[in-house]
Order: structure tokens, then sequence, then C-alpha cells
């Protein structure tokens, strides 16, 4: 009898193992918002990975290249970046409008088999200038950020948006900080032309993966069919608070790109000798955007709790403070240390504002909402390191990391006097069915 009890409550334990196993591994394979979601993770991360890894030798590759038209090498560059971003800049919220009509993952999957094609087609070119004219192209044809937020925002539930825009924030950070090591690494050992064919392979498997793994849904409304892009814009901008949210997103990526054009030079401002300034640089932009990407899911899934809104409020805040004894330090390992510290509430307000642009917009609007936000994304991407090597020419390198600082608490009183709270009440997580929306 004692043995037979005894399995019996063996058993019961067995079966009570099983049947959790059972749930969670269901909950991974049905088709859900949480499936798309863990799938726009590891695409995303694929992707930023791709994309990034060839950020480290771009420059160096421009020089090998050389120009076939007279044009200084250090113009071209330059144009090598910004010619993708001021083009992006312009695409973004046409895709973003085209996502509305026909399918976010349509999307996803143009951006990341487009941008395989043309990464790959970079290894072929000749000259600097045919190489500043397909990432041109790339930033027509690419956007994958823009187009993943969209497919989440148009299937995660409200309440928890944060959460979801966090971990995609996840995917992305850890792939910017992966990517330029992996990039660096294959064209140091076999050449620059290996490293776009690796990166053009990530972008293909990673799309390949979202064509397989994502389920879409999608019926656009008769409305959205009929709605030219003009008027679905002005829509989304006569909205309680988006305005304020996309300054907000303009003067945060201002901040980020502002330093990225006089970090180096800081940093060997600050060393004895200047042989380890790459690696130096290395680690202090690794340890911001490791920070930002582990805080990013915690934060969002906070702001799901107590409101976006105050999120953002003590995160800019909090970064402005942070920036401006940068400043005035006097070693590397101190700008060190106060960066990977910045990245902490850097990693709250990217999650945070997209959250607030779901929340502030109409569902099937989500296409256009973050093509927008992307173009606002590129833009300051554009001009900061504009504005940051003009204030170092200026006024010298440490005015920059001042002004960065000033320019987040300047958005963080934006955000006090502006952002509307009667729209973006915060809505507690219950214990319910997830898929909820």
């Amino acid at each position: 009898m004692w043995g037979r009890r005894e399995c019996g409550d063996s058993c019961m334990t067995i079966q009570r193992i099983n049947t959790g196993i059972t749930k969670h591994f269901r909950k991974l394979i049905t088709p859900g918002w949480e499936r798309t979601l863990y799938i726009m993770f590891f695409g995303q991360l694929m992707t930023a990975v791709g994309f990034s890894s060839i950020f480290p030798f771009l420059p160096l590759y421009v020089r090998e290249l050389g120009t076939q038209t007279g044009l200084s090498i250090e113009f071209l560059a330059g144009a090598v970046f910004s010619a993708q971003a001021i083009t992006m800049m312009i695409a973004s919220p046409v895709w973003g409008s085209v996502a509305d009509r026909y399918g976010r993952k349509l999307m996803v999957e143009r951006s990341m088999f487009g941008g395989a094609i043309l990464l790959l087609l970079m290894a072929f070119v000749r000259s600097a200038e045919e190489l500043v004219v397909l990432r041109a192209i790339q930033g027509l044809i690419t956007g994958t950020m823009a187009a993943a937020n969209a497919l989440i925002a148009g299937i995660a539930p409200r309440r928890q948006m944060g959460y979801a825009m966090g971990l995609i924030q996840v995917g992305l950070g850890a792939g910017i900080a992966l990517g330029p090591l992996l990039g660096g690494v294959v064209a140091d050992t076999f050449g620059y032309s290996e490293a776009f064919y690796v990166t053009s392979a990530l972008l293909f498997a990673a799309g390949l993966l979202v064509w397989w793994g994502v389920k879409e849904s999608f019926v656009p409304t008769e409305v959205q069919k009929r709605k030219s892009f003009m008027s679905a814009w002005r829509e989304i901008l006569r909205s309680s608070g988006v305005r304020v949210a996309y300054t907000l997103r303009f003067f945060s990526q201002l901040g980020r790109m502002m330093i990225v054009p006089v970090a180096p030079l800081f940093v060997a401002s600050l060393m004895v000798g200047e042989d380890r300034v790459n690696t130096m640089t290395g680690l202090m932009i690794g340890a911001h955007a490791a920070t930002a990407t582990i805080s990013a899911v915690y934060l969002g899934r906070l702001g799901d709790r107590i409101g976006h809104r105050k999120i953002v409020i003590v995160c800019m805040g909090v970064v402005g403070l942070l920036y401006i004894p940068q400043s005035m330090v006097t070693r590397d390992w101190q700008l060190i240390g106060l960066q990977a510290l910045a990245g902490i509430p850097v990693g709250g307000i990217l999650p945070a504002i997209s959250a607030l642009l779901a929340k502030f917009t109409q569902e099937g609007r989500e296409g256009a909402v973050f093509g927008l936000d992307n173009s606002i994304i590129s833009g300051a991407r554009s001009v900061a390191p504009l504005i940051g090597s003009g204030l170092a020419i200026w006024f010298g390198l440490r005015t920059t990391f001042l002004a960065t600082g000033l320019l987040y608490l300047g958005a963080m009183m934006l955000a006090i006097l502006k952002l509307p709270t009667g729209r973006e009440e915060s809505i507690p997580v219950s214990g319910g069915k997830s898929g909820d929306t």
C-alpha cells in the first residue's frame, strides 16, 4: 500500500512536470503573437549582425576601391554612410504606408531579401562611387527595424507592448554589438569581399526564417485602401502625443549619434599612448550597447506596468545627468564607466517611445507610424555627426558630451510638459490569456 501511494505521488509529480513542459512547448510552436515575436527577435538579431558587420571597414574599403571621378576619398568615405541614411529617410514613410495596405510580413521580407541582394552586389563593385550608389539604393530598399516594429505593433497586445518592443530592441542591440567584431575578423582574415558574402548570407537566412516561421493574417480595411499616403500621414501626425513622441525620438537618436565622430579623438586625448585607442573606443561603444541591450526588456516590462511616459521622463533625465560629467573626465576608464551606466536608461528610452507611438495611434496604422519613425531616426543619423563634429571644432571635444547631456535634459522637460497623460495609462498585465488584444 505504501509503495503504491509513493508511486502514485511520484507519478502525479512527473505528470505535472510533463504537463508544464508540454504547455510551454505548445506555446512556442502554436501560431500566435509570442511565437512571431521570438522569431522576429532572432531575425532582427541576424540582420543587425549582418548590417553592422560592414561598419568597421567601410572607409577602408572605400580607400581600397579608389575613385574614378576625382572626388576625395574622405568625401566618399562620408558619403557611403550618409547616402544610405538620407535615402532611408525618404523611403521609410512610403514603405510603412505600403505595409498597411499589403501586409507587414511582406515588408520585413522585402527589407531582408533586398538587403541580402544589395550587400552581395557590394562585393563586386569596382569603385567607391559604385559603392556609394549601392548604399543609397540600400537605404531605399531596406529598413528592417521599421518593418519589424510595425509587424510586432500590429500583433502584440497593447498591455504588453513595452515588453515586445524591448525584446526587439535586445535583438537589435545584441546584433550591433556582435556585428562589427564578426565583420572585422572576416575582413582581416579573408578580405572585404568575403565579409560581404557572410553578411548577405545572414540577411538571406533571416528572410527565410521570417518567410517560414511568421504567420500573418492581414486584411486591410476599406478605409486604408482608399486613403492616400499623405492623408494617412496627416491623420497620424494629428493624433494626440504623436508629434511629441517623434520629437523625442529625434532628440534621443541625435544624442546617441552626436558623439560618434569625436569619441575616438576624445578617448585618444585621455590616454598616455595611442596604441590602444581603437580597443578602448570599441570597449566604450560595446559597454554602452551591452547595458542598453540588457535593460531594454526589463524597462519595457516596467513601462507596461507603470506607464511608458514615466519611463521616458526618468530615463531622459538620468541619461542627461550621466553625460554631463563625461565632459569632465580625466581618464579613459572613467569615460567607459559612465558610458556603460548611460546605456541602462538609453535601453529604456527606445522601446518606451515605440510603445507610446503604438498606444497613441489607431490599430491598422502601424506600418505608416513606424515608417515615419524610421524616417525621423534616419534624419537624426544624417545630421548628428555634423553637429557633433561642428561643436568639437568650434568649442572643443568635451563640449560635444556636455551638449549631449543638455539635449537629453531638454528632452526630459519636453516630455514632462507635452506628453499626454490621459491616453497613456498603464494597463497591468493580468495572468489571463497573453494573446488577448
